[in-house]
């Protein structure tokens, strides 16, 4: 572990909360390749935790740089507040990505090209965004002055798309102290907005997410010729395991925040919602089902296979990956069902895994996120709602810090915005960006 804090000097260009930088900066961080293989064969996040670094000392602040492995980086600041006897709140965000294919791609996904009113790029929604948008409205402030209500500790964050291990997991176990008096946090995945009608857009806040169990599975049998029967083939056995759980469909269980969520989508529609019929609801969603459909229930998805080494050879191995998800509090019961389904011949190990989250939907920040987005959207309401994956919520919850997604977005309609994480040809409006801004920014003031 190596520990810095970089100088600089000489301020950016600004606008109100700074929504007139934060394209600028996200497209400089989307052009920082910071994919993440989750074997370290990156290029790591130390130059985009570096350029982060440079741009909070630029406005006065002390950021500190935490590489946990060689390229593995993080940056951590504090922001003093009017009132350092108050709890403080925490804002993360990870500034590594997925691997992308280039040729797949309409735009290039690391040349952060503007193009049909769009930032494009790996990262423009997962989510280097919310980390421009928190350098915009941070470098504004504190060029203009405006101290937030109670202290603030900013946290961008290595390693997020392989479980957090080399950041925000390293953070807590290793440097707690940086977390010092944080009671509540906001992070990725949630305030961005769903639209019901001309007088009412829905802004999802995650008050939750899914556990998880990223598993490899493995069959022994007897290895021989593949000119000869085998009744003892590790790969058939696998095979049909794997294909019994792919095809399973988990029964639905509704926890409190999806009732919540679907009590307030009944009352946005004017139309009761039958939570036996959860595919006519689902199909009132559009992109966004996607998100909401699987926090109905536990999920079991088989991503890798492996066996053998030579076509006339039958192995006496063969092994497969599921990422496996679970809804709070239902962790036993997932695990049960698994081994059923699997069988007594599959060997079942964890390769990572991380607990559910639920808070509930209460309190002055909630009152805080719901104020900005109506001051900027007076059609907003906030609503909750289960994320499900996970985020570095997870390494902060263990640290006793309340946890919500809230990277607030204003999106058009007909923008697939599920489709966008992970996915090719991964973008966000400029516009969103900018309203992004002005809501975080009004969000500190009332924080």
């Amino acid at each position: 572990m190596s520990e810095s804090k970089p100088a600089g000097a000489g301020a950016g260009k600004g606008g109100r909360g700074g929504e007139e930088e934060v394209v600028d900066l996200c497209r400089d961080l989307i052009r920082i390749d910071t994919s993440n293989y989750g074997d370290h064969s990156g290029p790591g996040e130390r130059a985009a935790a570096e350029y982060v670094a440079e741009k909070l000392a630029e406005v006065g602040l002390e950021p500190q740089i935490f590489e946990s492995h060689k390229g593995r980086a993080s940056t951590v600041a504090r922001i003093e507040g009017e009132d350092p006897s108050r709890p403080a709140l925490l804002i993360h965000g990870h500034t590594d990505v997925v691997p992308a294919n280039a040729a797949d791609w309409t735009h290039h996904p690391f040349a952060g090209e503007i193009a049909d009113g769009c930032l494009w790029g790996r990262g423009a929604v997962d989510m280097k965004d919310m980390d421009a948008m928190t350098l915009a409205v941070v470098r504004d402030r504190m060029r203009t002055g405006r101290k937030p209500p109670r202290d603030v500790v900013l946290a961008f964050l290595a390693d997020e798309e392989a479980g957090g291990v080399y950041g925000a997991r390293h953070l807590v176990d290793k440097h707690p102290g940086l977390f010092e008096g944080v009671t509540e946090a906001i992070g990725e995945v949630g305030g961005f907005s769903f639209t019901v009608n001309e007088n009412l857009r829905l802004y999802l806040i995650e008050t939750a997410q899914k556990g998880m169990h990223w598993m490899r599975l493995t069959v022994d049998g007897t290895a021989g010729h593949g000119s000869m029967t085998n009744k003892d083939n590790a790969i058939t056995e696998l095979c049909e395991a794997v294909g019994r759980l792919g095809r399973h469909e988990f029964p639905v269980r509704m926890t409190k925040t999806v009732r919540s969520f679907l009590d307030e989508l009944s009352d946005a529609l004017g139309t009761p919602l039958d939570p036996e019929d959860m595919e006519t609801t689902l199909a009132k969603l559009g992109g966004i089902a996607k998100m909401i459909g699987t926090t109905l229930r536990n999920t079991a998805a088989p991503t890798m296979l492996g066996a053998g080494y030579k076509v006339n050879v039958i192995p006496g191995q063969a092994t497969a990956h599921v990422d496996g998800r679970f809804l709070p509090g239902y962790e036993e019961e997932f695990l049960a069902d698994l081994d059923r389904i699997l069988g007594p011949r599959v060997r079942r190990e964890d390769v990572h895994a991380d607990k559910a989250l639920e808070t509930s939907f209460d309190g002055r920040l909630v009152d805080a996120m719901q104020s900005a987005l109506k001051a900027e959207d007076p059609i907003a309401r906030a609503v909750p709602y289960m994320l499900s994956g996970g985020t570095d919520a997870k390494s902060f919850d263990d640290l006793g810090i309340r946890c919500f997604g809230f990277a607030p977005l204003q999106l058009p309609p007909e923008l697939d915005f599920a489709g966008m994480f992970h996915g090719v040809d991964e973008r966000v409006p400029l516009e969103g960006l900018k309203f992004g801004a002005r809501v975080l920014d009004r969000f500190l003031d009332q924080c």
